[in-house]
């Protein structure tokens, strides 16, 4: 059986049919900047050889990979879970214990240089991390070893990204940036969490092109982090024409205008919001009323609050 039928009955077992698929391609070109015409060109990358992945966990809450996993239609991590081999995910897989270690390890070892390592929360560095452990060894070792050995790591939410809420004033773990603590030129999907289509969207660039998306000065992909949410907001033109809300629920939030003098850190974040939106395109923070807190900027916890007060 080769790899195409191979894909597509793999997805079908799970209820999604190729028109479903290729609408999920089209879906990646658009994130990616790449005209609709380039859809069958992502569904012929999908189809090859699967890349083999690992995603590590360390210091953070999880959101990422809910924000993944926890997407419906077009059903993204059905269908990227299908093109990947996952070997390694500790919220996910059957494994535990020693036979969870040892598979990750095997992983490792027999794909050295080969594989994707997809880095998932801060690494805390006091008292030789310490701080944070998975069978006895610290985030930092883990780090140093599985990030080292890959042939890229793709971080994914602030924490992994920056160091985010761990690495928060006074940050007591002394928690960094899996980059920081690790010295390797990271791709970093920024965002607490970050949108799950740019998750995807930068492994389908990997398949497509075979490699990694073209990145700003902070380590993040230009299709998803090249220009300012504020450049696209649905409600710029409030902001041009000073129609500000002054407080939640008042007259201006009735009418849907500008979230600036409530906190909007739209002006000084970048991001890709406004045109994929969340929940399936159906809406997104500043579109349902609440202001952007600038949650794809390094160290946003400090530099962006108090959230609601004008920057």
């Amino acid at each position: 059986m080769d790899n195409h039928v191979d894909l597509n009955e793999r997805l079908a077992l799970k209820g999604v049919s190729r028109r479903d698929f290729m609408k999920f391609c089209g879906l990646m070109a658009t994130v990616l900047g790449l005209p609709m015409s380039f859809a069958p060109r992502i569904a012929e990358a999908m189809e090859k050889k699967r890349p083999t992945v690992v995603w590590m966990h360390f210091a953070e809450c999880t959101g990422c990979t809910e924000s993944f996993i926890r997407t419906t239609y077009p059903w993204a991590a059905d269908i990227i879970f299908d093109v990947i081999d996952l070997a390694y995910h500790e919220t996910i897989m059957a494994a535990a214990g020693d036979q969870a270690e040892e598979i990750l390890e095997k992983t490792v070892k027999d794909n050295k240089g080969k594989y994707i390592c997809i880095a998932e929360g801060a690494i805390p560095t006091k008292d030789n991390g310490v701080y944070g452990k998975v069978h006895g060894k610290t985030f930092l070792e883990i780090a140093n070893h599985v990030c080292k050995n890959a042939a890229a790591t793709i971080c994914v939410g602030a924490c992994a990204c920056d160091g985010g809420v761990q690495a928060a004033k006074p940050n007591p773990t002394e928690a960094k940036s899996v980059s920081a603590v690790t010295g390797l030129k990271t791709v970093n999907i920024a965002g607490c969490p970050p949108n799950a289509n740019n998750m995807v969207a930068t492994i389908v660039h990997y398949l497509l092109l075979g490699k990694l998306p073209a990145l700003d000065d902070k380590g993040r992909p230009l299709f998803a982090y090249g220009y300012l949410i504020h450049d696209n907001c649905p409600r710029r033109g409030h902001f041009e024409n000073q129609e500000f809300v002054k407080q939640f629920g008042d007259e201006g939030a009735a009418k849907g205008w500008c979230l600036y003098q409530v906190g909007c850190a739209g002006p000084e974040t970048y991001n890709n919001c406004p045109i994929i939106q969340w929940n399936q395109g159906t809406n997104w923070p500043i579109r349902a009323g609440h202001p952007c807190i600038g949650c794809s900027e390094p160290k946003f916890w400090d530099d962006m609050s108090p959230f609601y007060v004008q920057k």
